[in-house]
């Protein structure tokens, strides 16, 4: 599929920009790789590792729809992952988190359809369902603005679909790092919010093979959910320092004690895949498409009514030693 193709990664330089870029390098041909994101010394440095005569660097930001337009001209595919993700920084500066991931993503929509891309996925997270804080009800109202976006495409063949999965091992916003960093310190605790808090856990790469598959099972419309495991606090405490003490801190503003990627209201319009979910979209589209079908032939099924995925409630737990090895291997890879 990507094979002398041209693709595009808002927010390119980020942890999961440079193992999308990393896998398509190593997996197919493409024409064109461009990488979008604002951060200029990001971008030196990674042209230090990706220097394919594939790859194209734009300095630019998803608020400027003009600089947009102007990346995306030839481009076949576009993952959109540029955002503001961190919850505490959001809550301190809504403003400036909605400039960037609700009307930055209408500006990657309008610059879609204008140069007729082929396909669009945005990449969302757990906090956009049924969300607490700012940075999830921005993430929503961007889930909601590409599924909607495929009712604005008229004859253009521009269809836009969205990836939701949880928290990822190793990234820059994950607490992997930060408990590694206090134990090289010396620290004789690490901070811990609660005790029973779960997570939902994966790899960039496992988040990346998911993206590129969804590229090729999309309809237009879907909201993809990846079938992964639960992990525990404790037990990550321990994979990373076995027997250290914790401080328990109390959980941050905007912080669920569990998250949720489908809530038990959308359980009604919700499919099972062997290795995934499918939200289907809560509005009808000019086209009729039947989601139980995937373009890649698989069928899905509808889930009970009331069914919730939830990180406390899902049936796959990660063991201590199994989160020390996907610890171990991503920083590794990294």
């Amino acid at each position: 599929m990507f094979d002398n193709k041209s693709i595009l990664v808002t927010g390119g330089t980020g942890s999961f920009g440079k193992q999308f870029v990393k896998t398509i390098l190593k997996k197919y041909k493409p024409r064109r790789v461009i990488v979008f994101s604002r951060d200029e010394l990001k971008q030196f440095e990674m042209q230090q590792e990706f220097n394919s005569l594939a790859m194209r660097y734009f300095i630019g930001d998803v608020r400027d729809v003009d600089r947009l337009k102007q990346a995306m001209r030839g481009v076949d595919y576009v993952v959109h992952a540029a955002a503001l993700k961190q919850v505490p920084a959001a809550e301190y500066n809504p403003m400036e988190c909605i400039k960037t991931n609700i009307n930055g993503a209408q500006n990657v929509i309008i610059a879609a359809i204008e140069n007729e891309v082929e396909r669009v996925i945005a990449l969302s997270t757990d906090k956009a369902a049924a969300p607490i804080n700012l940075y999830g009800a921005t993430k929503l109202a961007s889930d909601k603005l590409f599924i909607a976006a495929n009712n604005i495409t008229g004859r253009r063949k521009t269809r836009f679909s969205v990836v939701r999965y949880g928290n990822v091992v190793g990234s820059r916003g994950s607490v992997v790092p930060f408990f590694k960093k206090l134990v090289s310190e010396g620290a004789k605790e690490l901070p811990v919010t609660h005790p029973e808090m779960t997570r939902f856990w994966i790899t960039l790469e496992q988040g990346v093979e998911f993206v590129i598959k969804s590229f090729y099972r999309m309809q237009g419309g879907e909201l993809f959910v990846p079938k992964i495991p639960s992990m525990r606090i404790m037990d990550l405490v321990e994979s990373i320092a076995p027997g250290i003490s914790v401080k328990i801190i109390g959980i941050r503003p905007g912080e669920k004690l569990h998250e949720v990627m489908i809530t038990s209201d959308d359980s009604y319009r919700t499919l099972e895949f062997h290795d995934h979910y499918v939200i289907q979209p809560t509005i009808s589209f000019t086209r009729k498409i039947n989601y139980e079908i995937n373009a890649l032939g698989e069928r899905g099924v509808p889930v009970e009514p009331g069914f919730e995925y939830n990180s406390a409630n899902n049936p796959v737990f990660l063991t201590v030693e199994q989160l020390r090895k996907m610890n171990s291997d991503e920083e590794r890879e990294g």
